[in-house]
């Protein structure tokens, strides 16, 4: 009953890509040494949420439809300098995108814990 609240299906898509992203870094970060390896990254949370409006399209120039809202994120490789051996991953960068992602969940369980209080307000209980 309560995943059909907007609110609560966005705080589980925030952390849905919270968690895609720090997976990403993580892939990052274990190939820092592997030689070609390209550095990727998911988009902003803002941009992939743009899509998840939940509005229906009845022409194909409208605005992204449910089929566009249930997709991931795909990662996609980001622009920086190659090292020697044609690997582009900074390590500096991945700590930066970590810390992104662990704010970013911490923020989807922030609201997650609000709007169960606030539920379990409205309907009485104080626990």
């Amino acid at each position: 009953m309560f995943e059909k609240l907007e609110i609560v299906r966005m705080a589980q898509s925030m952390a849905r890509h919270a968690g895609l992203r720090t997976e990403v870094a993580a892939q990052n970060v274990a190939n820092a040494d592997t030689p070609g390896y390209r550095a990727r990254d998911l988009p902003d949370f803002e941009s992939y949420a743009s899509g998840m409006t939940g509005l229906r399209t009845t022409r194909a120039g409208h605005l992204r439809g449910a089929e566009a809202t249930a997709a991931e994120p795909v990662p996609v490789e980001t622009k920086g300098a190659a090292s020697p051996n044609g690997n582009t991953v900074s390590l500096e960068e991945e700590m930066v995108r970590a810390v992104a992602a662990r704010q970013q969940h911490e923020m989807a369980l922030s609201i997650y814990q609000s709007s169960s209080r606030l539920i379990r307000t409205s309907l009485g209980r104080s626990s």
